[in-house]
């Protein structure tokens, strides 16, 4: 169930622009409705959502950069709370209250918080929860939306605001090779539920040392490679994870995407919407814009990427 509140409903350009000064006044505002302080609030991050700790209680708020993402916002809720009825460690959305809420034109939803001090699981623990996740018989409930890759890519195409014509060819071209590269592969994993954005980054350990799940607006229906990606690129290509870490990864979950003959051309997709999200923030924000440049220098080049930045 959706509530509205203040802003145009999501219809898209009534948004303001999504700052840590804009964000402050749509948490306000939704705490007020939630019945929930505000003060004291800490912004954790501000990228795809602004992320807020409350002071007075373990509850964060999640407020959308995308004013269009009020349908996955609603879905993340039902996936949280299925979720929570397996038994499944992963982020809890806060008994009780309504959501998500809209606000100023985007879309809040509050967690419960897992812990007091950030501190991330391991790779076996990520490859575990991936293998009993992967095993899920997901309801029709949910609503699970097919991940298309190439919608995901166009539409990152056209946010890139600001970009070189010659990059925005560039990177148009390889998305179009990519494609057809892409609906030759033959996938051997099952096809099923993924996360849709599982990395070693979204996986963080609560209060009692277990690893749990979070960031749940990605699930989709998809072949279950797409979560085994991340992990594979963040080792082969960018050293953001050492052999010794990927292997227990692979050793858990019980598959090594690397030596499937399509992992090339899925490896180069996954950076492209990488490289491609980098773009959306390169308008706004120097550091963005100047690995936004190195990355698509590399690509056109098949340069190095061991100088990559994570974000």
């Amino acid at each position: 169930m959706v509530s509205g509140i203040s802003g145009d409903g999501m219809a898209g350009g009534g948004a303001a622009e999504f700052t840590a000064e804009t964000t402050l006044a749509v948490l306000r505002e939704a705490c007020a409705a939630a019945g929930l302080d505000p003060g004291d609030a800490r912004l954790l991050r501000l990228g795809s959502n602004a992320v807020y700790a409350l002071a007075g209680r373990p509850v964060i708020v999640r407020i959308t950069a995308d004013p269009g993402a009020l349908e996955a916002m609603e879905r993340a809720v039902r996936v949280a709370r299925w979720l929570g009825e397996e038994r499944f460690p992963a982020n809890r959305v806060l008994p009780a209250v309504t959501q998500p809420l809209v606000v100023g034109g985007r879309a809040v939803t509050f967690w419960e918080s897992v812990q007091d001090a950030e501190e991330y699981a391991t790779l076996p623990e990520l490859a575990d929860l991936l293998r009993r996740l992967h095993w899920l018989e997901e309801p029709e409930s949910l609503g699970l939306p097919y991940f298309e890759p190439f919608t995901k890519l166009r539409a990152s195409l056209r946010r890139l605001n600001g970009a070189a014509e010659q990059d925005v060819a560039f990177l148009t071209e390889r998305t179009d090779k990519l494609e057809k590269e892409y609906n030759r592969l033959d996938f051997v994993l099952p096809f099923g539920m993924i996360h849709g954005d599982a990395n070693v980054g979204n996986v963080l350990r609560d209060r009692s040392g277990r690893a749990v799940l979070i960031d749940l607006d990605g699930f989709a229906l998809a072949p279950r490679e797409w979560d085994l990606i991340l992990t594979a690129i963040y080792y082969d290509r960018y050293g953001w994870h050492t052999r010794e870490q990927y292997e227990s990864f692979v050793h858990h979950y019980g598959f090594d995407l690397m030596n499937w003959p399509g992992y090339p051309v899925l490896a180069d997709i996954r950076e492209l919407m990488m490289t491609l999200w980098m773009g959306g923030k390169a308008a706004t924000e120097p550091r963005a814009a100047a690995e936004f440049a190195r990355r698509v220098e590399a690509i056109r080049t098949g340069g190095n990427r061991a100088d990559w930045q994570p974000f």
